[in-house]
C-alpha cells in the first residue's frame, strides 16, 4: 500500500483579504478542513480516488458557502443552472452534466453517468430524466438559492458589469492503489446568460485524470481554459515534455493569463506531489497526505489573523 493524499480547491478570485470578514474565512477554512477530512477518510481506509473525489465535493456542494450545488450564483435570468465532471485516471472513464436546474448534488449525477450510462456527457432535460430514472431526487431551483446570491446578482445587475464572480469546487486525489480521480463542480459565473457552460464538465479543459502523470481540477474564467484545453495540457506537459507537476501546472496558468484570463488549478502527481498554482488576489485550497503535510490557505502569501 503506498503513499496517498488529496487536494481541493473551493474557487479562485476571491477578494481582497480586507474585504472578507474574519467570519467569513473561519467559515470557509473549516468547510474546506471538513472536506479534505471527509474525502482523507476514505483514502485511510483503503478507498478509490473516485469515491474520495465525490465525497470532498459533495461537502462542499451542501455548503451554501462555495459557487457549487446550494448556493450556486445565479445566472441573468436569476437560476441556478450547475454543471459538474468527474474522471477516473485508471480507465480515462469520465462522466460529465451541465446546465442542471434541479439537482442537488452535480458532482453525484456525473458519478452515475460514468457508472451507469453508455455516454460521457448529459445537459439539461436529458441529464435530469436520467437523474430521474437513477434514482436522484429531484429539487426546485428555489432549494438551490440563497438570499446572498440574489444579492449578488442584483448588485452586477445595478453595476452593468460583464458576467464575474469567480468560483467553483473540485478536488483532486491519490489513493493507497497508487490510481488517480479527479472532479469539478460549478454554477458557473454570476449573471452568465442562460445556457452558457464553462470548463469545469469538460473533460480536458476544467478537469482531467491520468494514472501516468496527475489528476486535476480547475477553477476561474472558464472560457480561458477551454481555448487552452488546460487540464490535459498539465498532463500533456507531463508525458510528452516530461515536465514536473508544478512547473507544468503553472504553464497551464500561464497560458490562460496570456490570453487575459484569471483562475487557477489544483493538482496532485502519482507520486503525491501537489501543485496549486493561481493568478488572483487568491484561490480557497487545501490539501492533506499520508506523509503528515498538510494546508489550508486562501490568500497568496501570509493568511490574515482569523
Amino acid at each position: 500500500m503506498g503513499r496517498h493524499g488529496l487536494v481541493i480547491h473551493g474557487g479562485a478570485g476571491v477578494t481582497l483579504p480586507e474585504e472578507v470578514s474574519p467570519e467569513g474565512r473561519r467559515a470557509c477554512r473549516a468547510k474546506l478542513v471538513q472536506a479534505i477530512d471527509t474525502g482523507y477518510a476514505v483514502l485511510d481506509r483503503g478507498g478509490p480516488a473516485l469515491e474520495a473525489v465525490v465525497a470532498a465535493i459533495t461537502v462542499l456542494e451542501d455548503s451554501r458557502l462555495f459557487n457549487a450545488g446550494s448556493g450556486s450564483v445565479l445566472n441573468a435570468e436569476g437560476v441556478c443552472e450547475l454543471d459538474a465532471a468527474l474522471m477516473d485516471g485508471v480507465t480515462l472513464r469520465a462522466g460529465s452534466v451541465a446546465g442542471l436546474r434541479h439537482v442537488k448534488n452535480p458532482i453525484a449525477l456525473a458519478r452515475a453517468v460514468m457508472d451507469k450510462s453508455a455516454h460521457v456527457m448529459l445537459i439539461g432535460e436529458g441529464a435530469e430524466r436520467f437523474a430521474g430514472r437513477v434514482g436522484f431526487p429531484l429539487v426546485t431551483n428555489d432549494e438551490l438559492q440563497t438570499a446572498r446570491r440574489i444579492e449578488e446578482l442584483a448588485r452586477e445587475k445595478h453595476s452593468g458589469k460583464k458576467p464575474g464572480k469567480l468560483g467553483t469546487v473540485g478536488c483532486a486525489a491519490l489513493d493507497k492503489s497508487g490510481n488517480l480521480a479527479a472532479g469539478t463542480s460549478t454554477g458557473g459565473l454570476n449573471n452568465k446568460q442562460f445556457g452558457r457552460v464553462g470548463d469545469s464538465p469538460l473533460v480536458g479543459s476544467g478537469t482531467y485524470a491520468n494514472n501516468a502523470t496527475c489528476a486535476l481540477s480547475a477553477t476561474g474564467e472558464g472560457e480561458y481554459f477551454i481555448r487552452v484545453c488546460a487540464a490535459h495540457d498539465v498532463s500533456a506537459l507531463m508525458e510528452y515534455k516530461g515536465l514536473g507537476l508544478e512547473e507544468a501546472a503553472q504553464a497551464a496558468i500561464d497560458k490562460v493569463q496570456k490570453l487575459g484570463g484569471l483562475g487557477g488549478l489544483i493538482a496532485i502527481d502519482r507520486d503525491g506531489r501537489v501543485a496549486m498554482p493561481f493568478n488572483t488576489v487568491g484561490m480557497y485550497r487545501a490539501y492533506r497526505r499520508s506523509d503528515g503535510s498538510s494546508l489550508v490557505a486562501i490568500f497568496d502569501g501570509p493568511e490574515p489573523a482569523a
